[in-house]
């Protein structure tokens, strides 16, 4: 049944033809409205009706624009039915019975959504199950077993920390790598000879990871972003195969070191917020808001403590011991990764990075989102982590992913090798990396003339034809990574 609230805003606006069309900021607001209660096919109608209006700027249309695409969005990441679900898990878990699937519903254990009247599930809501509910790995049929990856990675932090320590500097034990990334765009992605234009991330200078070289690419690049541009790219245009296709790659090596600071909080002193570019991560931004919820939660956590780095560190553990790990929806269907993943209670490596930045920040420390991929052999995959600037030590890192990793998922690892692992990521890195950012809700260079894909993070590439973006359901990203001796 369709709610009367929903007919009455549909009847005015196919009665009101010769209406005036809404304010484009009016429309918005009121498609996020309709978003969030599910009311998607209205929401699109509102945002079309703005789109009409005369004398709109080229900004305004493009948000309009951007805000239709976003509903799309939304459906894409919630396709499964309630059947579809039960069939997925069943194929994962052992002796689940339809009366436990409807309990489990029953209990919100998956992200769902009512749209336009119909209940969808997430499409990760199987891996999330078992993130969330870790107890359940007994029964998970298929699964691989990670203790030798906990203990791996355990091993290459102590390393790390010892040689930090032997050398009397944070960046240490240098590792060299050649990776190649690889964006296919499927056939139909673009009209046949069509100009398809393409950013590839690639790694930024750090004073852990430098000596970045191009060794060949699919076509020449066009553009390589500056070696410091908070969203360092690759740019390339080439024309659309026959079919609509089109692949880009590059081929690159690097060089990125371990690193620990041996920090101890007694020489940490208050951040001289004169300087601009510390005040403007102490600041708030598009995701990073400090609203009563935020402000309160930071308070409670960090209490009276004033030494930032003490601050910081209770913020790192709050989140280890108080936010599960769930693979997330598309961050462009999300108006705020932080306070979404506070109010869940779950989220994945970006979201928990924000919700760590934002706290920091309204905690006066400077805060900072650095994102790439995790390189670690076997098991490599885009990731998030951050950055918090402590004087006198300078900009150091902070993985509010491993905090929460270490102690709710190495099961393997005894409980002091536990804190071990989490203590280490509190001022250190593995050498497992690629950082291509170091700023989240970056413009692109060149400037993308279509929708970005993906407007907070960029790990899988962007593409576009003329004005059309290609959006991630049509197309494939990969990076392979050898380690050179």
């Amino acid at each position: 049944m369709i709610r009367i609230a929903t007919l009455v805003l549909i009847f005015m606006i196919a009665g009101s033809a010769n209406a005036p069309a809404d304010s484009s900021a009016t429309a918005i607001s009121r498609a996020a409205t309709l978003r969030e209660s599910g009311d998607l096919k209205v929401a699109v109608a509102v945002l079309g009706d703005a789109l009409k209006a005369p004398n709109l700027s080229a900004a305004q249309r493009k948000e309009l624009e951007f805000q239709i695409d976003v509903l799309k969005r939304i459906k894409m990441d919630y396709p499964l039915t309630r059947d579809d679900l039960f069939t997925q898990l069943s194929a994962a878990i052992k002796d689940l019975t339809p009366a436990e699937f409807d309990q489990w519903i029953a209990q919100g254990r998956f992200d769902r959504k009512t749209i336009d009247g119909q209940t969808w599930f997430e499409d990760e809501c199987v891996r999330n199950l078992f993130n969330q509910y870790p107890e359940l790995a007994s029964r998970r049929l298929g699964h691989k077993d990670d203790a030798a990856l906990q203990r791996e990675r355990l091993e290459v932090c102590r390393a790390i920390k010892k040689a930090a320590q032997d050398q009397q500097t944070p960046y240490v034990l240098p590792h060299h790598f050649v990776c190649t990334m690889t964006v296919t765009a499927e056939k139909g992605a673009a009209p046949a000879g069509e100009l398809v234009r393409a950013w590839l991330p690639v790694p930024r200078r750090y004073p852990f990871q430098d000596q970045f070289e191009v060794i060949r690419s699919s076509s020449p690049v066009k553009v390589l972003a500056p070696e410091t541009s908070p969203i360092r790219s690759a740019y390339f245009e080439q024309p659309a195969a026959k079919d609509g296709s089109a692949e880009f790659a590059i081929t690159y090596s690097y060089t990125i070191s371990g690193v620990h600071f041996d920090m101890d909080p007694a020489k940490v002193r208050s951040t001289d917020l004169r300087d601009p570019v510390l005040k403007k991560f102490t600041s708030e931004a598009p995701h990073v808001v400090f609203n009563d919820k935020i402000k309160e939660l930071a308070n409670r956590i960090a209490g009276n403590e004033t030494n930032p780095m003490r601050e910081a560190r209770e913020i790192y553990d709050w989140i280890g011991g108080n936010i599960k790990f769930s693979y997330a929806r598309e961050y462009s269907t999300l108006t705020n990764l932080g306070l979404y993943c506070l109010a869940s209670g779950y989220g994945d490596c970006g979201e928990e990075a924000l919700l760590f930045i934002t706290l920091c920040r309204c905690r006066g420390i400077p805060a900072r989102w650095q994102a790439g991929w995790n390189t670690f052999p076997g098991h490599v995959s885009n990731h998030d982590w951050s950055e918090i600037y402590l004087a006198p030590y300078g900009w150091v890192p902070v993985d509010p992913w491993a905090s929460l990793y270490a102690m709710r998922y190495c099961t393997s690892l005894t409980p002091s090798e536990r804190t071990e692992l989490r203590d280490f990521y509190f001022g250190g890195l593995d050498y497992y990396r690629m950082a291509a950012n170091s700023d989240h809700n970056q413009e692109l260079d060149p400037p993308k003339q279509s929708l970005r894909s993906d407007n907070v993070d960029f790990q899988r590439g962007e593409l576009e034809w003329g004005h059309t973006n290609i959006y991630f359901d049509k197309y494939d990203f990969a990076l392979s990574v050898q380690e050179l001796e």
